[in-house]
């Protein structure tokens, strides 16, 4: 009996092992996780950049098509998406910016060195409305449709293909 219980954490690595290589090797990392998409945005209410003023999501996308985008200035992708962000800005798309986990300081910095291209500047401090969007790391864009519903979502930088997609979507 005791010689069994000192193979005991073999077998349990051994199990492990087995399940990692059912799993882990055939998952692919390039699924973007879509759960809200088709539902409505969440009711969410976030202090504005600028004055720290409670702001409904809501409010400021009605109007839609809009496009929410959850950044940082920490994140070194966002600084590659912003271009990006400006141009579809000067196209007239609306651009929603939630800056996600990050001090606003440093948010209102970001914004100043690379340009804002935002109609409205949120702050997800605690990344509460984050968890809400289903973000799984920034950047992210959500396109909101007239109605309030998600239409579509692009995980990571925006590219010129990715931002003509979201907009073809927006038609």
């Amino acid at each position: 009996m005791k010689r069994w219980l000192a193979f005991a954490p073999l077998i349990v690595l051994a199990l492990l092992g087995v399940l990692f290589a059912g799993y882990a090797l055939k998952r692919d990392p390039n699924v973007q996780p879509q759960a809200m998409v088709g539902k409505p945005m969440p009711a969410l209410t976030l202090p504005e950049l600028s004055t720290g003023a409670a702001t409904s999501l809501a409010s400021v996308a009605r109007g839609g098509p809009v496009l929410v985008n959850f950044f940082a200035s920490w994140c070194a992708p966002c600084e590659i998406e912003h271009p990006q962000l400006m141009a579809l800005n000067a196209q007239g798309m609306k651009v929603i910016g939630v800056a996600y986990k990050d001090a606003p300081p440093n948010t209102q910095a970001f914004l100043t060195r690379l340009g804002d291209p935002f109609a409205a500047r949120l702050v997800d401090r605690d990344g509460a409305a984050g968890l809400e969007f289903g973000v799984t790391g920034v950047p992210e864009t959500y396109l909101v449709g007239s109605d309030g519903v998600i239409l579509a979502k692009h995980t990571g930088p925006l590219t010129p293909d990715a931002a003509e997609n979201l907009l073809a979507k927006a038609r």
